[in-house]
């Protein structure tokens, strides 16, 4: 009995999810387990496995597509079994898409085909995928001459590489005009070779040589993930809606260091977690941020949800941008649960295994660019939050008796519209007072 594979619904707020890449094809075989896809929403990435074992029968739906949650997006079943029931394609169309390719006689040899141009009649409904739309206006391919290859003739990503491989290139008026419905022939472009545009040799789908420029005009061009888009809207969001303020300071970082001192060398014999001083800290603001309702709070329009427990969102640094994975309850928390959960939370948020749920909801945010050497900076809130706190690096100061000490910088970002500047100092200084003296924090 054939499967349809659906795409998942990742956390209530997910409509759709974008197609990333196809690890499996058309005629494949799979077992239960085998990777078929990646796919990624506003907030992350995801790969998706086969439900079943068998054949796949189908795929609907084509690399860089949006793609409604819980919509089918292949078909996993007996090679030859009719699927068009959950494809919505003829049966004999699937039939033929399924069945494999004959093998190759290797002493015969195969002429080359020359693939002739898709027709675009009047009438006919042109498909082609949103990256690869993107992709044709940016190369300014030449269409009459791309040959779909993506289910149900779908114009693809590869198609529109293909294309320009082969050197079928048009103005970019041309390419809007074949997309709008009105183009009216074939018109390759020739143009002088002072100004081509050829794929160079070392990365041929991405990297695009000026000629008469020697190497000065290589260039790469790389499509904004669904992440970035996503950090993109809201940090301008944040910017552009709120009025933020920066506070900084410093303080006698002695105590928390002597005391993963100490942890670090009886670990093993507690049975604790690998506790670092950016635990410490998110330790000391989960026990501050209750006696600061308006810091450890949302605006929404003109309403404030003033939190009772501190929910602190950690700022993760991943290769697809920035994630932010949500402490729940911190403040209930101990120091090394709050150890464990972080680590748990920073590692699958770097291997893509959050679900967005567990990356909202949060009150306040810690994020920490100390480990770079990071003296001071401008964090920058994550709307609706009212406030932001960024860790620094360790610095030696000199006390007035001439004596040094190490210095730990943070750095609070605050919504003036929700909090004036007193309170947040107030803020500032009773996290600081409280790292200075972590041990009598710790009986809080």
């Amino acid at each position: 009995m054939a499967n349809p594979v659906i795409m998942p619904r990742q956390g209530q707020s997910v409509e759709a999810c974008i197609i990333t890449a196809w690890h499996k094809k058309v005629g494949d075989a799979v077992r239960e387990g085998d990777l078929l896809f990646s796919y990624e929403t506003d907030k992350s990435a995801f790969d998706e496995k086969s439900p079943a074992s068998g054949t796949v029968l189908a795929i609907l739906a084509a690399e860089g597509d949006v793609v409604p949650c819980l919509d089918t997006v292949c078909v996993i079943g007996e090679a030859g079994e009719d699927v068009s029931a959950l494809t919505g394609a003829p049966p004999a169309e699937v039939r033929e898409a399924a069945a494999p390719a004959a093998p190759a006689d290797p002493n015969t040899k195969q002429p080359q085909a020359e693939t002739a141009p898709p027709v675009k009649r009047d009438g006919d409904i042109l498909r082609i995928s949103p990256r690869a739309r993107a992709l044709a206006l940016q190369t300014g391919v030449d269409m009459t001459r791309v040959v779909p290859t993506g289910p149900h003739g779908r114009i693809i990503q590869r198609d529109i590489d293909t294309a320009l491989d082969r050197g079928y290139h048009a103005t970019v008026a041309d390419v809007e005009a074949y997309l709008a419905g009105g183009y009216k022939g074939s018109t390759a472009m020739t143009v002088s070779q002072n100004t081509a545009l050829e794929p160079a040799p070392q990365h041929p789908d991405t990297v695009y040589a000026v000629h008469g420029v020697a190497d000065f005009g290589l260039y790469e061009e790389a499509p904004m993930s669904g992440v970035r888009k996503a950090i993109s809207r809201s940090m301008c969001a944040s910017l552009t809606e709120m009025a933020q303020l920066t506070l900084n300071a410093s303080f006698d970082a002695t105590a928390i260091m002597e005391y993963r001192k100490h942890l670090k060398a009886n670990a093993q014999l507690l049975g604790l977690p690998n506790i670092t001083l950016n635990d410490i800290v998110l330790y000391a603001v989960s026990r501050t941020l209750p006696d600061h309702p308006y810091i450890n709070a949302h605006l929404v329009g003109e309403t404030f949800r003033l939190y009772r427990h501190a929910n602190i969102g950690l700022a993760v640094d991943t290769d697809r941008g920035l994630l932010v994975p949500t402490l729940f309850g911190a403040d209930t928390m101990t120091l090394s649960q709050i150890a464990a959960a972080s680590k748990d939370a920073a590692e699958r948020a770097r291997s893509g295994q959050l679900s967005p749920d567990e990356m909202s909801g949060a009150s306040f945010t810690v994020t920490n660019l100390g480990s770079l050497g990071i003296e001071s900076f401008t964090p920058v809130i994550n709307p609706p939050q009212t406030a932001i706190l960024g860790v620094c690096t360790i610095t030696n100061r000199l006390r007035a008796d001439g004596s040094v000490y190490p210095a730990m910088g943070l750095s609070l970002t605050f919504d003036h519209r929700a909090v004036d500047g007193a309170p947040a100092a107030k803020f500032l200084a009773q996290l600081c007072t409280g790292l200075e003296n972590f041990q009598l924090l710790l009986g809080k």
